[in-house]
């Protein structure tokens, strides 16, 4: 893909699939829909809701638990964020729009921001500049998993000033001003709506809270992006790091990894990311039924978030001592050429 101008349409190489089975796989449910969202949603309100019943009942170092428990399943709402602006969980439209709006708000995320890149990571994969969302390489050490996945300050705060930058209209960098270029304001006006939105809804939350004398209802809530994001950096950052970039098809810059069903429900089924790519207009939850429609071109999937680390691990060393290195999947041998 060498040379290739910017916006340039790229033809990805799909797994061809007939007609009937694709239909099946693209179906959505209400019923299975609300089945992965509301599941969601209701671990985050009894993790909730056990830290503020336990608050005055038992020790503190069981509250703290409950409440880093909270964080871990509350990191997860960029996911549900990124199914529902896909539009593909729910048969009835108007669900999508009221479900991710909970959950950005819930997760202090900008689903209008983030929609406007996501789509264009679809579109252009791993093709700078046309996608600046993902951008290789990826470098992660084992001190930034302890430095961001347990107590993330500088996360959060990061999350606040971007909020408030939003909110303001001012975008920055490469990426953003791509995608809301200051020549056309009508682009970026939902984005500063929308932090409007986040700013005034959890400022309200920490002015009732303080006036009741709630202490740990803004930690439960708009304090979540500061802690308990462990299981999220090891599952999200799986998705892409170590593979190639500029290659027009998603088996070589995608990863797929099989896991226990609780992880894979967290993680909304994005274990699956190249079939994601590769058809995304399928329902989550038929994540799974896809990845056994096309195993036979897919490249072998480790099982488990320890055999997938031990494998981006390994590739990571090979690019500390040859900084260009990607490495190419394993493709079957009757698997169609990329």
């Amino acid at each position: 893909m060498a040379g290739r101008e910017s916006g340039t349409q790229i033809t990805w190489y799909r797994t061809p699939l007939d007609r009937e089975t694709l239909a099946r796989l693209n179906a959505k449910s209400d019923v299975r829909g609300l089945v992965q969202t509301l599941g969601y949603l209701g671990l985050l309100i009894l993790t909730a809701g056990l830290a503020l019943y336990g608050q005055q009942r038992w020790p503190w170092w069981v509250i703290i638990m409950i409440v880093f428990l909270h964080g871990t399943v509350a990191s997860f709402t960029i996911n549900a964020v990124h199914e529902l602006v896909h539009k593909s969980v729910f048969r009835t439209q108007v669900l999508h729009e009221v479900f991710v709006r909970v959950f950005a708000f819930l997760g202090w995320l900008n689903f209008e921001h983030f929609y406007a890149s996501h789509m264009r990571h679809h579109q252009y994969a791993l093709h700078p500049p046309d996608d600046l969302e993902v951008v290789l390489p990826i470098r992660l050490m084992v001190k930034q998993f302890f430095q961001t996945g347990f107590l993330n300050v500088q996360g959060g705060l990061s999350v606040l000033t971007n909020t408030i930058r939003h909110a303001r209209g001012r975008f920055k960098g490469e990426w953003e001003n791509r995608l809301f270029p200051s020549d056309q304001p009508e682009k970026g006006r939902p984005v500063r709506w929308w932090a409007r939105t986040l700013l005034a809804g959890h400022v309200l939350i920490l002015g009732v809270s303080v006036y009741a004398g709630h202490w740990l209802l803004p930690i439960l809530t708009s304090f979540v992006p500061f802690y308990g994001s462990w299981l999220f950096f090891v599952c999200n950052n799986t998705q892409h790091i170590g593979l190639q970039d500029n290659v027009p098809d998603f088996r070589l810059c995608c990863r797929t990894f099989t896991v226990n069903p609780l992880v894979q429900f967290l993680y909304w089924h994005m274990n699956f990311h190249t079939e994601h790519h590769m058809y995304a207009a399928v329902p989550c939850y038929n994540l799974a039924r896809l990845h056994r429609s096309i195993l036979h071109e897919l490249p072998p999937s480790p099982h488990g978030l320890t055999a997938t680390w031990n494998e981006i691990a390994a590739i990571q060393r090979i690019q500390r001592k040859e900084p260009g290195y990607q490495h190419r999947a394993l493709l079957p041998g009757a698997a169609s050429p990329a």
